[in-house]
């Protein structure tokens, strides 16, 4: 029997979203292997692991430290590593988060095993069993890991929360200590909150059919109105419309979300190789063979002028009541 523990992830000393996935996908993996699950939280002093019982956690190890209040590369791998290597774990999963992406690498050298990066689903059928996206989504694989333990990143909405109340009893670890080559000075934020495309569960994004960064005014509206988050189309970045931060495709972020607008996006190929786990993807375009259609669930052919601000209103009244 072994375990599986879930590296969280933490900001500002609150849990992302992202944590209760990997939780409740370790939950599922553990159930089936028959093992437990444990969590652990790196952080500053006060971070909790309360309430991770919740959602499957039997046990939480919380490493508090007001050093580890930003993510430390160094200090955040060697941390887990230990915990790790403490205990009879057969998996580690982490969310493929711009810090997982960084972190999971890191912990696998540290204990010199497997790392299955940005998976989109994991499984037990006699051995741990994922499956991946690859060649710009062109193809999917699925790889059969060995050796224990192996380091799992999970990419973002690709599980979704669920409860499943177990004892989740908090025990203190220590932070790992020792220089670290490369520290973390300080986090600037964006002069306007917003949310990250690769954790929303709703995105709504513009490409070069808008014209110009002016009428990204639309896409703002849309995505407020939704309760979602702004993304761009390479092209779009690249004009200095919109900042990296929003852009998805290949180049730029990997979505999961529960719904993806894609509004005068055309589809080029490294486009939707950022998409193509968004379960229902929504297309608005003027041109009925953009590529985008091809891989749309519903598609609407028109001028987005038109469309976006009347599907603005109309949704803004459904919410109204």
């Amino acid at each position: 029997m072994a375990n599986v523990i879930a590296v969280l992830e933490q900001r500002d000393g609150t849990l992302k979203r992202v944590s209760h996935e990997a939780l409740t996908a370790a939950r599922t993996l553990a159930d089936a292997m028959g093992g437990e699950v444990h969590a652990l939280v790196i952080g500053p002093s006060g971070v909790s692991g309360d309430g991770l019982g919740d959602y499957g956690a039997d046990k939480v190890f919380v490493a508090a430290d007001d050093a580890l209040a930003l993510y430390q590369p160094d200090l955040y791998a060697a941390t887990a590593a230990d915990v790790v290597q403490g205990g009879d774990y057969g998996v580690v999963i982490l969310a493929a988060t711009a810090m997982g992406k960084d972190l999971a690498p890191r912990v696998a050298a540290r204990l010199g095993c497997t790392l299955a990066a940005d998976v989109t689903a994991i499984q037990y059928d006699g051995g741990v069993v994922v499956t991946r996206p690859v060649y710009a989504g062109k193809a999917v694989y699925t790889l059969k890991l060995t050796g224990v333990p192996s380091v799992v990143s999970l990419r973002p909405n690709a599980v979704t929360p669920e409860q499943n109340a177990k004892a989740g009893a908090v025990e203190a670890t220590s932070a790992a200590g020792g220089a670290a080559r490369a520290t973390t000075a300080e986090v600037k934020q964006p002069d306007r909150a917003a949310l990250d495309v690769a954790e929303a569960s709703v995105v709504v994004s513009g490409g070069r059919g808008l014209k110009e960064a002016e009428h990204f005014k639309l896409i703002e509206d849309l995505a407020a109105a939704v309760g979602g988050a702004v993304g761009a189309s390479r092209a779009v970045v690249d004009a200095g419309w919109r900042s990296h931060a929003e852009q998805v495709g290949q180049t730029g972020k990997t979505v999961s979300p529960s719904l993806y607008f894609a509004v005068g996006i055309s589809g080029a190929i490294q486009h939707l190789a950022g998409i193509r786990t968004a379960k229902v993807i929504v297309a608005i375009n003027k041109d009925p063979d953009a590529p985008i259609f091809k891989v749309a669930d519903y598609g609407i052919v028109g001028d987005l002028f038109e469309i976006v601000p009347r599907l603005t209103e109309e949704i803004k009244k459904i919410k109204e009541g």
